[in-house]
């Protein structure tokens, strides 16, 4: 894993039985950002479903699989590696220039996405042979 691209975000847990299990982040201390934006994603009905398949070329983002599983495939432009995102408590904050691909999805996936900006279209890299490109300029 190439450190400057990525790293691993791990929140504060505590059981609060026998009422579950509390996670607590905060911005500009667990998430290395403002957070401007959320969003989640669920009833992932296709477990074979792709989802991502872009790169930023300034957004930063933190990456939760809150509940079940799936696989985060990541790719900046010199090595590609796959994480399986199976634990509340940790997030993947990806950084820009990174292109990423969401798979494997479990029948009860929930997919928490917190970031550093707002939407912007302008930023997003959609095609793998533009992000192959922009990395290299």
């Amino acid at each position: 894993m190439n450190k400057k691209d990525v790293d691993i975000i791990t929140l504060q847990s505590f059981l609060d039985a026998p009422d579950g299990r509390l996670f607590i982040g905060e911005a500009l201390k667990h998430i290395p950002f403002a957070i401007k934006r959320f969003y989640f994603i669920n009833q992932l009905a296709d477990s074979q479903a792709i989802r991502g398949k872009h790169a930023h070329k300034n957004l930063e983002q933190v990456i939760f699989c809150i509940n079940g599983s799936f696989d985060l495939g990541l790719d900046d432009g010199r090595q590609k590696w796959n994480i399986v995102m199976n634990n509340p408590a940790h997030g993947v904050l990806l950084k820009k220039k990174v292109w990423h691909t969401m798979t494997n999805f479990s029948p009860n996936c929930v997919i928490l996405v917190v970031a550093n900006d707002y939407y912007d279209e302008n930023d997003y890299i959609r095609n793998y042979d533009e992000f192959v490109r922009y990395i290299g300029e």
